[in-house]
């Protein structure tokens, strides 16, 4: 059975709602455990709170259109986000796994937007498409930001490594 557009939109809606969450228990994860990088700490912060206001809009587009997010994804990929956070704790260069992952996931968020921008002109959704271009926007500004700030936190974790300090975290 074919699916429609507006199916399909409201997938893709709830998927991105769900990836937020997976975002905020990521970063949040990531954030309290930050001591050596505090650039990094408060653009993290920073962008947790763009996150939220990210799901946010995405409910407002889910509930314009008389449906919700989906409690499930976003329990599942919460958790996900909490297991990737933890998944780097162990390691000597945690600092730099995170903002590889980091630089990562954004380009991830990144595409999703631009998907769901499409869709909802193609659903006809001509009040969705400020919020969802909102949202990119901070996406791709997160994304260079992390891009960006990556020498330096290599550069910081090398010679915090090489004299011997805490230098994962």
């Amino acid at each position: 059975m074919a699916s429609s557009i507006q199916d399909i939109y409201l997938t893709g809606l709830r998927n991105a709602h769900a990836l937020e969450a997976q975002a905020d228990q990521l970063l949040s994860r990531q954030v309290e455990r930050i001591e050596n990088y505090p650039a990094m700490r408060q653009r993290l912060q920073q962008h947790i709170e763009e996150t939220r206001r990210q799901s946010q809009r995405l409910e407002q587009i889910l509930q314009a259109h008389g449906t919700s997010e989906s409690t499930l994804k976003d329990l599942a990929t919460g958790f996900m986000g909490n297991m990737a956070a933890l998944a780097h704790v162990p390691m000597q260069d945690e600092i730099l796994k995170n903002s590889f992952a980091n630089y990562a996931f954004e380009h991830f968020e990144i595409a999703s937007y631009k998907a769901l921008i499409e869709m909802a002109r193609m659903a006809g959704d001509a009040q969705a498409e400020p919020l969802l271009q909102e949202s990119l926007k901070e996406e791709e500004a997160m994304a260079e930001w992390a891009g960006q700030a990556l020498p330096e936190v290599v550069r910081t974790y090398v010679q915090r490594e090489t004299e011997g300090k805490t230098s994962g975290i």
